[in-house]
């Protein structure tokens, strides 16, 4: 057993994308607002498998995070971010219309032969995260009460 044969089986192992949550929730922000952006994938185990007779455990655990905002702009986190009030990754839309926004994610991992000692696994994936539209609009102020 080696650790490029655990790498290979890694790079197969079927990993999810992420799921994408905007807030404000609904597919709609306003031009000029801190749009809010997070996922909520943990650390996960692999069912064992099999590989020269031995049983090899893998813990997957999501490392990296590209988001990309659908305007060109995008960044790259090591953190998930996180639900309002703690505004971890945001972006601010400077013109209104619809944009395809996605986060990709990079996973990494761990893994034991036959119960042993935990090894990193060489190397990393990336996962391409679902698309999902957002309309940024503009607000007009309306004077009420009068």
């Amino acid at each position: 057993m080696t650790a490029e044969m655990v790498a290979a089986a890694f790079a197969r192992v079927s990993l999810p994308p992420s799921r994408l949550i905007v807030q404000p929730p609904n597919g709609r922000t306003l031009v000029n607002f801190e749009t809010n952006f997070y996922t909520d994938n943990a650390p996960f185990d692999v069912a064992p498998l099999r590989l020269l007779g031995h049983r090899v455990e893998i813990h997957v655990v999501p490392s990296v995070w590209t988001w990309r905002f659908g305007d060109g702009a995008s960044v790259v986190t090591d953190r998930p971010g996180s639900a309002y009030p703690r505004l971890d990754i945001t972006h601010r839309y400077l013109t209104k219309g619809r944009v395809v926004v996605s986060v990709d994610t990079t996973y990494r991992g761990r893994y034991r032969v036959d119960g042993g000692g935990w090894n990193d696994v060489q190397g990393e994936v990336t996962i391409p995260g679902d698309p999902a539209e957002l309309e940024v609009v503009t607000a007009t102020p309306t004077l009420v009460g009068y």
